[in-house]
């Protein structure tokens, strides 16, 4: 198999590291065609459908890219801002809000890059400009707290798949999973309880993760005790008892058994039940995307409220809060250990250098005009 041409390379340049935020992905609009673009790439991947290659390619081309894009364009109208996509905007102020975390902790010769699992911008994409900037040394950070083969796992597949095409592969770390993480679910506790500061408490708290079929776990999937762990720890931080709060599981595709309770019958039933007011939060997803802003925010809360629930609270995203943006920085910085991620006495030189050419360019057009 031919390699990639390598970069040029010159002598006595300091090779930098970087963290790459990795999400799942959007399509790049709102539309039919860029939606079935998306669907197609995240629904051919073995690791999302564990379908027999032939049968599901005929399922996939024939009724799901069909009929579902469509639909599916429509709800990502509904959320769609002036900056784009709500999950590639959140990842991008992450990435951006990372870095800088990260230079006031000291690493301030790090480069800190976002990627998407499908979509744009792309992991093969991401990973060859990291190589041309001269970064030898490469963090993976998924925006993944649970591991899933699913997700995460994906992810692996991606980076690997790309640097078998490489020649002179860097160093490599990933991490895997942070859903125990002390910064994590005191991110969490934070902007619970800054919620319920504003609009008081509700009577049942639900924490609503992102479903996988049920087989995974059969299989070995640690996702189902990963969510269940997390939801623990912050129901423990939180100070509640087990009757205060549920775990359920949202977007459940097809018909085979997924991870239950299920999140939708579960808020219909809390409304039969006559609990008032549901505070739900999504702890797995930490950027506010189709799956938390349509199907919960909007979905969900119509589902509650249409069953006779009077009051329905949906808790937003880690997004760019800044408990969460130390968060990140935390686990990354612990998986560099040993790392050199500080700038040389020269690189900090020369970028001195260069902003006093930069403000002498400044003064020199200033008194121009």
């Amino acid at each position: 198999m031919p390699f990639q041409p390598e970069p040029p390379h010159t002598h006595g340049t300091v090779a930098r590291s970087a963290v790459v935020l990795v999400n799942l992905g959007t399509p790049d609009a709102p539309t039919a065609p860029a939606v079935r673009r998306y669907l197609k790439q995240f629904l051919s991947d073995p690791r999302v459908v564990e379908i027999p290659r032939l049968v599901w390619w005929f399922i996939l081309n024939l009724i799901i890219l069909p009929f579902r894009s469509g639909q599916s364009a429509k709800k990502y109208a509904s959320i769609w801002t002036k900056e784009g996509s709500p999950l590639k905007v959140h990842t991008q102020k992450q990435a951006q809000l990372l870095a800088g975390a990260l230079a006031e902790r000291g690493h301030d010769g790090l480069t800190v890059a976002m990627a998407m699992r499908y979509g744009s911008p792309s992991l093969p994409e991401v990973l060859a400009q990291l190589k041309r900037e001269g970064c030898e040394r490469i963090a993976i950070l998924p925006a993944y707290p649970q591991y899933s083969a699913t997700t995460t796992g994906s992810i692996y597949d991606a980076v690997f798949s790309h640097y078998a095409t490489v020649r002179n592969v860097p160093e490599l770390r990933f991490i895997k999973q942070y859903h125990e993480h002390a910064t994590y679910i005191a991110a969490l506790r934070d902007s619970v309880l800054a919620h319920w500061a504003s609009h008081g408490r509700p009577d049942k708290l639900v924490m609503s993760f992102h479903g996988v079929p049920k087989r995974t776990l059969m299989l070995g999937d640690p996702y189902h005790c990963q969510c269940l762990k997390t939801a623990r720890l912050l129901a423990e931080q939180l100070k509640l008892s087990k009757d205060q709060y549920m775990v359920t599981f949202q977007s459940r595709f097809g018909k085979a058994e997924w991870l239950q309770p299920y999140t939708a019958p579960t808020l219909i039933a809390l409304a039969q039940q006559d609990v008032k007011r549901v505070d739900l939060l999504c702890p797995g997803f930490t950027s506010d995307c189709l799956e938390t802003l349509e199907e919960i925010a909007m979905e969900a809360k119509h589902d509650f409220e249409t069953a006779g629930g009077q009051a329905f609270h949906y808790i937003h995203c880690l997004n760019e809060t800044p408990a969460w943006i130390t968060g990140m920085a935390e686990v990354a910085e612990q998986h560099m250990v040993g790392w050199p991620t500080r700038r040389t006495p020269a690189e900090q030189q020369a970028q001195q250098q260069a902003g006093q050419q930069a403000r002498a360019a400044a003064l020199a057009l200033g008194a121009a005009d």
